[in-house]
């Protein structure tokens, strides 16, 4: 599937999202309390958000913002595992689809699965881009970039903030350390 099409343009939020620069808590006039809305759709205030998330969680999940490049944490992390939503927990990348792109933010070829991300039109600081968003709780990640000649898979990076993940570690397979018998 070519994310660059005419459908994925289609695809806005439900909500509007608020513009960081405002520092206002305008945009979300949700439920007060976390909701399944039969979608799996996780749903709370702006307030909720803010008790739960840092600072920096919350500027970046919330309010679409970004974090530097080559400061966050798993910008340059090779450690196997899957990386999660830091705002919902839900899976969203695996280390397989980790490369390397040497841009400052973690870097995958693909998500985890249709429909663990979703995406939106982004055309703030006058930039023609395709926003990428948690597809259960609507967080703010990165964005995704194709055509850039990486030799991956699908020729696309998705730039995804370090603070937006929490990375799970695999765990190590345990070694039987007895001697085989005869």
């Amino acid at each position: 599937m070519n994310i660059f099409g005419n459908s994925i343009f289609g695809n806005r939020a439900t909500h509007a999202v608020a513009d960081p620069a405002a520092g206002q808590d305008t945009a979300r006039e949700e439920s007060a309390t976390e909701t399944a809305d039969g979608t799996g759709t996780v749903r709370k205030s702006d307030a909720e958000w803010r008790q739960e998330l840092t600072p920096e969680e919350f500027y970046v999940l919330r309010q679409a913002g970004t974090e530097r490049p080559f400061t966050g944490e798993y910008w340059d992390t090779h450690t196997a595992g899957v990386y999660q939503c830091r705002a919902c927990g839900t899976e969203l990348f695996t280390s397989n689809e980790k490369f390397d792109s040497h841009c400052g933010w973690p870097s995958f070829w693909a998500p985890l699965a249709e429909g663990k991300v979703r995406y939106i039109h982004d055309r703030t600081l006058g930039m023609d881009r395709v926003e990428v968003r948690c597809g259960t709780c609507d967080s703010h990640l990165g964005h995704v970039f194709e055509g850039e000649g990486y030799g991956t898979p699908t020729d696309q990076r998705y730039c995804i903030n370090s603070v937006s993940l929490k990375l799970v570690p695999r765990e190590e397979p345990q070694v039987n350390g007895g001697s085989p018998e005869a």
